[in-house]
């Protein structure tokens, strides 16, 4: 069963800057198109940035400006590289993956920004 594992939450200081790591062990990481999610309880999950398998940034307009996606299909690895973090960014932050056979969910990284 293909699996996708983010890390690299943690407790921040607002202003700081975190870098979140979503990978897989599974073939075929290439085809998939990736986004960033988060949810805070009670509220539905929100889109944060996403990269297409082609390389195609989009991001929310909260983050946009702060947040950056990228990928290295060489290493399996996307990356969310999150500046100028405030306490709103608090969350925690699933990787989603997509291809034309299936999508699937990471289990999610807590990401807290507080002083």
């Amino acid at each position: 069963q293909v699996q996708f594992v983010e890390s690299g939450g943690g407790l921040v200081q607002p202003g700081g800057s975190l870098r979140l790591s979503c990978t897989t062990s599974g073939s075929s990481f290439r085809t998939y198109d990736i986004g960033w999610y988060r949810q805070v309880p009670g509220k539905q999950r929100e889109v944060v940035a996403s990269i297409s398998n082609s390389g195609v940034t989009t991001y929310g307009d909260s983050v946009k400006g702060r947040f950056t996606i990228s990928r290295d299909n060489t290493k399996n690895m996307v990356y969310l590289q999150m500046n100028s973090l405030k306490p709103d960014d608090t969350a925690v932050y699933y990787c989603r993956a997509e291809n034309k056979w299936r999508a699937i969910w990471g289990q999610g990284t807590q990401v807290t920004v507080s002083s």
